[in-house]
């Protein structure tokens, strides 16, 4: 027994050196954080804020049910960085105070940040590291990309080095520094979790992933890689609660960079447009289209007066590839359209009834919201059922003015009742407008009758409804003779 003793000491001992060398292979960060984190500051604002009732949410409210709610998978979420909020009386209008952290990007005082710590302020002011305190004047914001650039009045700033998120790897050691709950220069660690992270309602950025520790007053911080470089902006968090849960989003430094150039330039930013509303291609809709496997984006709608329009884009259309760069889901997209320049000539490659075809579309500028809106909005309608079928659905006319409130130009028929069936099944909803069935135009009942007694049984083929949310495209699969 003695000698085993002596045995398991010997092996226990000897792992040491191996634990030391270890120690020694992992990322010494202090020489980053004192070269670059002087040039990390504090930005406070002051706010005149609206119906002081929604500053704090009720306690017995449940999760989820909170003003702005993000619309998506994962509901509320996805949150921004906010510091808390100070201020109140009974006013219709009072002071809030939040707080969040920027970075220097040039000696002579340009600092980015996010534009939700910005937004709405009367005052910025911003804190550097040796304690002046400057009151910040806001060149310019975009509220797409989360993004803002200011400019304090002082000369020969510390400013970091900017690096190329497009070099980031997978597994790359990154580092946060920022201003959490209001902890000055606090320095947290992590690794690039995932790269081109698409989140709901940020439709134009390609979103860097890490397992970094953010909290709020993180926002608009800066994310160094080892070389000391900025390789991005710290935006979002994913998170139940409010706070650190693992998975923390950054904004590219290659896109924020652009962003910066033109907000500095003319005080707005120009992106590339379009003009089609699309959706990721599901297992069930690529066999629909003829497909090996889902890739691509889906277009539901080609907008009025679009350059989509122009080029000869079609409904069905399935785009696997924008400017020579493959675009694997519909998320993909988007991002390679905005950073294209408006008027250029640019490739894209989509498939059609089963082959791909080659089109060339010339890239026009993004449209405000409210424009964007109103092109691809929907109404609600009221239905008149009149006809039964092998779908289990109940199906009436458009009336002239379902028509025009719903941009459909005579297509379609209302679904008035639905039951357990393949509609039902494929997620057609009571109210829906059914548009297009198996890539054939639906003009009434009547011919909606005749479709839907052509669809092969046991073969899924592609159904496009209009709805409340926009057009969708649904893969229907009769199993069975009614």
């Amino acid at each position: 027994m003695k000698s085993l003793h002596v045995l398991v000491l010997v092996s226990s001992l000897a792992l040491f050196p191996a634990f030391a060398a270890q120690a020694r292979d992992l990322p010494d960060f202090t020489p980053l954080v004192e070269k670059y984190s002087p040039a990390v500051v504090n930005i406070s604002t002051t706010q005149k804020v609206k119906h002081p009732q929604f500053r704090r949410f009720p306690k017995d409210m449940p999760e989820g049910n909170g003003p702005d709610t993000p619309e998506g998978p994962f509901g509320d979420l996805f949150k921004h960085f906010f510091g808390d909020e100070e201020g109140g009386g009974g006013d219709d209008r009072f002071d809030s105070q939040s707080l969040g952290s920027g970075f220097i990007v040039s000696k002579d005082g340009y600092v980015m940040t996010n534009n939700h710590v910005i937004k709405d302020a009367k005052e910025i002011i911003v804190r550097l590291s040796d304690r002046r305190e400057l009151v910040a004047e806001l060149i310019g914001s975009d509220e797409r990309s989360d993004l803002a650039l200011l400019k304090i009045d002082a000369k020969d700033l510390p400013a970091v080095a900017i690096g190329k998120s497009a070099e980031l790897k997978v597994g790359e050691w990154v580092l946060a520094i920022g201003s959490p709950f209001g902890f000055d220069h606090s320095v947290t660690a992590g690794i690039v979790s995932a790269k081109g992270r698409n989140l709901p309602r940020e439709n134009y950025v390609p979103f860097i992933q890490t397992d970094v520790a953010i909290n709020p007053g993180n926002s608009g911080g800066p994310l160094f890689n080892l070389d000391g470089e900025v390789v991005g902006i710290n935006s979002q968090i994913y998170s139940r609660t409010g706070g650190f849960m693992g998975l923390s989003f950054a904004i590219p430094i290659d896109m924020a960079m652009n962003i910066a150039d033109q907000l500095k330039a003319s005080g707005h930013v120009v992106r590339g447009w379009l003009g089609v509303l699309i959706q990721d291609v599901t297992r069930e809709l690529a066999e629909s289209f003829g497909m090996d496997k889902p890739k691509g984006a889906l277009v539901a709608k080609v907008l009025p007066d679009s350059p989509a329009e122009s080029s000869g884009f079609q409904l069905g259309d399935v785009i696997v590839e924008f400017n020579g760069h493959e675009v694997d889901t519909s998320s993909s997209l988007p991002p390679l359209v905005g950073i294209t320049a408006v008027g250029k000539n640019t490739p894209v490659r989509v498939i059609r009834n089963g082959k791909k075809i080659k089109l060339t579309v010339v890239i026009g500028e993004l449209p405000a919201e409210d424009k964007l809106a109103a092109a691809s909005s929907s109404g609600e309608m009221p239905q008149t059922p009149t006809i039964d079928n092998k779908l289990n659905i109940i199906v009436s006319d458009l009336t002239k003015e379902q028509q025009e409130g719903m941009d459909l130009e005579g297509k379609g028929v209302v679904v008035a009742e639905i039951k357990r069936g393949p509609a039902s099944k494929a997620g057609v909803r009571k109210g829906d407008v059914i548009v297009m069935i198996n890539n054939k135009e639906i003009e009434n009942v009547s011919q909606f009758k005749e479709l839907i007694d052509k669809i092969p049984v046991g073969k899924s083929v592609p159904m496009l409804v209009q709805r409340r949310g926009g057009p969708v495209f649904l893969a229907l699969k009769v199993d069975e003779e009614k």
